[in-house]
């Protein structure tokens, strides 16, 4: 069990997420889980920051890989770029979030209890997250890309669209993070915690890690 710290540092924008968290002496995490390397051995350098305020998650992402794509409009096959993906249930009901994002912000959101049948947020729910990327918001074909890349969100919880979430306070949240890149030419697939499938599978609840917040 990981503990999800609460942070009273003042937040405007997204792009003050990282600064906030470091006063915050928020913990970095690896997604370090390299769970199929026989058929996808690349593994980027990832690690992830969580917290949360009064009435959203914040969430900070640092990407060391070889190359960079952002293609994906918002709502789009984000998966296929340089994306970070946060899989995250915040209610003890079955039904969980997949936050993805690619590496210049633009995102999906969708719910449901597993692969099939889920629904995706709209644009409102969308437009309502807050985003930074250090490498600005235009799209970038594949391109070979040698310094780290850093993606800032704050989701407010009115994100979770199925759900009414008024405070995570004291709550115990199951979630995993990922990277992923599938039509990068070094696709891949990178986990917090292991999933244990014969072949990538990141819609498994089942190996999600628990968050208690405090």
């Amino acid at each position: 069990m990981q503990d999800l710290h609460k942070t009273v540092v003042p937040i405007q924008t997204a792009a003050d997420i990282p600064q906030a968290l470091n006063q915050a002496d928020c913990p970095w995490h690896q997604i370090a889980q390299c769970n199929w390397p026989e058929k996808f051995p690349y593994q980027p350098k990832v690690a992830f920051r969580i917290a949360y305020i009064d009435d959203a998650l914040l969430l900070h992402y640092r990407v060391e890989e070889e190359r960079i794509m952002a293609l994906a409009e918002d709502n789009g096959p984000i998966w296929t770029d340089s994306c970070v993906e946060c899989f995250i249930s915040p209610a003890e009901d079955g039904y969980y979030y997949n936050i993805e994002a690619n590496c210049i912000g633009n995102m999906l959101i969708g719910c449901g209890q597993s692969r099939h049948d889920r629904e995706r947020g709209d644009k409102e729910v969308r437009d309502r997250v807050l985003r930074w990327s250090s490498l600005g918001r235009e799209p970038l074909g594949e391109r070979p890309h040698d310094a780290p890349w850093e993606l800032a969100l704050l989701i407010p919880f009115s994100c979770f669209f199925k759900h009414q979430i008024d405070s995570l306070d004291g709550r115990h949240i199951r979630a995993n993070f990922y990277k992923c890149g599938d039509g990068l030419s070094q696709p891949h697939y990178l986990s917090w915690q292991p999933i244990n499938t014969e072949k990538p599978d990141f819609h498994r609840p089942e190996f999600f890690g628990t968050l208690y917040c405090k």
